[in-house]
């Protein structure tokens, strides 16, 4: 089992910056591809960004490239998301998640385990 706690969410005005850590703990998290996704009220959760296991590839949904970087500290165990020039259209609840599986880093499927979430706000 591997426990996930993010943190670092908060409520900012657009167009400043925000930084979500999470947290594992539990089984060793090297081996982990990571990532973030949000859910704003009734939608549904959506993929932001994924990091390989290594940390050299990274992957974005066109709508944070250029403003959200995902990055990992393995010996923290800690993976990051730097968010820039917040939009209100990014309010949400991230979420961190870890898995192993194959497919592309956007399918939920992919992920063994989750964070219970950290609530991003933006106004305008």
């Amino acid at each position: 089992q591997v426990q996930l706690v993010e943190s670092g969410g908060g409520l900012v005005q657009a167009g400043a910056s925000l930084r979500l850590s999470c947290a594992a703990s539990g089984r060793a998290f090297s081996p982990y591809d990571m990532a973030w996704f949000r859910q704003a009220p009734g939608k549904e959760r959506e993929f932001v960004g994924g990091i390989s296991w290594s940390g050299k590839s990274t992957y974005y949904a066109d709508s944070v490239k250029g403003r959200f970087t995902i990055s990992r500290d393995n010996a923290k165990n800690t993976v990051y998301l730097q968010m820039n020039s917040l939009k209100p259209e990014d309010t949400a609840v991230y979420y961190c998640a870890a898995g192993s599986g194959g497919g592309s880093y956007s399918y939920r499927n992919r992920y063994d385990y989750w964070g219970s979430g950290t609530q991003v706000t933006v106004s305008s």
